[in-house]
Parts: structure tokens; sequence; C-alpha cells
């Protein structure tokens, strides 16, 4: 189901079982966990090279997963991928701009990004997330619709308004061509310093998932360094299952 056993916690084997066999496996537990452990022996020496998701434009391999795992960086397609299960599970109130609109539009200005919204009315949203990579470097900036309010949420505790003001530049420039003469002024831009911060130099793109996570699902950011691993693991999850879970 997930390209590999590593990930699956041992009540995810119990719970299918009961599921499928409608029987509780209670006292096969010993049985079925050297099992469990004897497949993750041989999946970790030998990988799945063929698994991969599929999910609507996007395509993971178990090359893009592995991104997930320990303390690896995350690349843009896990990135792209999760902002679609996140606007999915908003009912589109939110719009997660794919990762490299940042670049894009810092290389070749409105004009070359002002295609990415032909089909979608950014004004009619509750919520823009802009995830920007900043070389190695991973922040997010949103933009809350109906209020007119950009901030930037950064896990080293970077201001970097800079990042920020070409984002509210761009709506300014969008809304203009877009006639919605509502939205071309009134913006304020602000910096949120009380978020959960990371301790390491290898979690940010994982922080602005789960950044992105909460604030699309309205959820307080109750999570800290500590919880990182157990999230690259939802995260994993999720992906491969092509929807995001409640939470445990």
């Amino acid at each position: 189901m997930y390209g590999s056993l590593i990930p699956l916690r041992k009540s995810d084997v119990m719970r299918h079982l009961k599921r499928k066999f409608n029987s509780d496996f209670s006292d096969w537990k010993n049985i079925i966990l050297s099992e469990v452990a004897r497949y993750q022996t041989e999946i970790t020496e030998k990988p799945v090279p063929s698994f991969r998701v599929v999910y609507k434009k996007h395509i993971l391999t178990l090359e893009d997963l592995s991104t997930l795992a320990d303390q690896n960086w995350l690349n843009d397609q896990v990135m792209n991928m999760y902002g679609e299960l996140i606007m999915e599970s908003s009912h589109l109130k939110v719009h997660f701009l794919n990762s490299f609109f940042h670049r894009q539009l810092m290389t070749k200005g409105y004009d070359g990004v002002k295609r990415w919204t032909k089909q979608v009315d950014l004004f009619s949203k509750n919520l823009l997330l802009v995830p920007i990579h900043l070389e190695v470097h991973w922040c997010l900036v949103t933009a809350d619709i109906p209020t007119k309010k950009i901030c930037l949420y950064d896990s080293q505790g970077n201001a970097l308004q800079k990042v920020a003001r070409n984002i509210l530049k761009y709506l300014m420039t969008e809304a203009k061509q877009k006639q919605q003469s509502a939205f071309e002024d009134g913006w304020t831009v602000s910096y949120d310093e009380k978020i959960p911060q990371q301790t390491n130099e290898n979690d940010c793109g994982v922080f602005v998932l789960e950044y992105s996570r909460c604030l699309a699902l309205s959820r307080p950011f109750q999570f800290s360094q500590k919880d990182i691993p157990k999230i690259r693991t939802r995260i994993y999850k999720e992906l491969c299952d092509c929807k995001l879970h409640e939470e445990d």
C-alpha cells in the first residue's frame, strides 16, 4: 500500500487484519509482528523500484517519497502533491500555489506567471498558500483574501519581509489584471514570530507543510520539533492514500 512497510505501525497491521478477516488476531500478534519485521528487513535491502503514486497531474516515485524519511530535505514533487491534498480537504476554499511559482515570478515577473491562475479566481478563495524555496530553505507566505492580510511563516525565525512583499506586489497586479479593484490596495504585511520553530537544518519543508495544513483546516499550531518524525510518517501515508487523515 505504501511501497514500503517501513512507515507502517503495528496498529495499522492489526487494524487491517481485523477489518479484512472480521476476527480478533490478538492471539496471533507475535507471529504477525515477526513477519512484519522480516518484510521490513527485506524491503530495506531491496526496495520496490516500480512503486509510485499517481494523483491528478502528480506522480510520486519511491525516491520522491523517501525524502520524507529521517531528516531528508523534501522535494518539489512531495510539496506540490501535498498542496493538492490540502486544497481538496479545504473544499477548494484554499489555493496552494505550485512551489515553482515564486522562482518563476522572480525570474520572469508577472508575465511569467499570469497564466498560472487562468482557471482560478484567487479572490474568491479564503486563503492563498505560497511555499517559497530559497535555495536551501523553505518558508511559507500566506494571503488571507477577505481581510487582505499577507503573512510570512518561517521555521528558522527569519523575517524575510521582501519575500512577502513579492507576493503582495503579485496580488495587486493580479487584481488589476482581473479587474478586482477592491484588492488593488489596502493590503497589510506581517511576520508571525510565535510559531513552532525547527532546531535543525533539515526540517523546514515539513514545517511548511504542517503550517499549511493547520492554516487551511483552521487548526492551531500544536506541534514542535519533537513531533516531526511522526508528522513525516503521517504525510508519507497521506500521500500514498491521496487524502489527508484525521489526527491520531
